[in-house]
């Protein structure tokens, strides 16, 4: 990990959530970024009851996977030699209704969840923070160390339950984490460029030595931060060398959009400083 994160080319985009057909190859991926599709989401719930319930990590798939499939990731990759493909577990709900971070055994959950590269987007808990870091942290070590990922993220907001589990997870597991796509859009719409600027300083200091990930969501929201302001402040942190990467939510929501603010967060990072 670097002591303080400098400018960069990292482009991110989270894909599969909203089931409406949403296609790797529907997305733009301009050749000057480092562009990792992030497959939302598998999560530890069966949908075989009502309300759903956890499994204690045997993961399931709530992505379009008839769509994104296993061979159409190997395709993109193949075609363009910048992409990398993630996939995120956990997410807010499943059929509506919460989904929590709740495990039985913190070696069975470490087992079961065998998966390619991760990102940790678990946002309710019904365990406390050392338990949350040390089943994440485990789970990170373990598939690193096997080769099974290459990079790892966490997905925290500001909310004072998640960033309390996040950063206990940074504490003692932060070298394994490679990005901290932090939910700078969960701020409120009347969020200026010198406040989201505001925000991204205090989660330098929150997860010290991280790559924190600028971000917006490209959602039909009238209660986030404007999708202007934030290409605003990311321009402004890149001036100040500090623009590692942006994150997106989501590629879904863009294509209605004809993807016009992924192209320009793409182009922003590809005069990026340094890569």
């Amino acid at each position: 990990m670097t002591t303080t994160a400098a400018n960069s080319n990292l482009f991110r985009d989270y894909i599969g959530a909203i089931f409406n057909g949403v296609k790797f190859t529907d997305v733009p991926i301009n050749p000057k970024v480092r562009f990792d599709f992030i497959l939302a989401f598998v999560i530890d719930y069966t949908t075989t009851t009502t309300p759903p319930s956890p499994t204690n990590g045997q993961f399931e798939i709530y992505w379009q996977n008839t769509v994104l499939t296993a061979s159409a990731v190997a395709s993109i990759k193949q075609s363009n030699p910048n992409v990398r493909v993630a996939v995120s577990l956990g997410g807010a709900t499943v059929n509506d209704n919460p989904v929590f971070f709740n495990i039985t055994s913190v070696d069975s959950w470490v087992a079961n969840a065998n998966l390619d590269g991760i990102d940790i987007d678990y946002e309710q808990f019904q365990v406390d923070p050392a338990t949350f870091a040390e089943c994440i942290g485990r789970l990170v070590t373990t598939l690193k160390s096997n080769g099974v990922i290459k990079f790892a993220s966490i997905a925290p907001y500001d909310n004072a339950d998640v960033q309390r589990h996040y950063q206990a997870l940074w504490a003692s597991y932060g070298s394994v984490i490679d990005y901290v796509n932090f939910q700078f859009y969960a701020y409120g719409a009347s969020t200026t460029e010198e406040q989201y600027v505001g925000h991204f300083d205090d989660q330098i200091a929150n997860y010290p030595g991280g790559n924190i990930l600028a971000s917006f969501t490209t959602a039909p929201t009238t209660t986030s931060v404007s999708i202007n302001t934030s290409l605003n402040a990311c321009q402004t942190l890149q001036s100040q060398g500090k623009l590692y990467g942006i994150f997106i939510w989501a590629a879904d929501h863009s294509r209605s959009q004809g993807f016009k603010y992924d192209t320009q967060a793409q182009e922003l990072l590809a005069n990026a400083h340094s890569y």
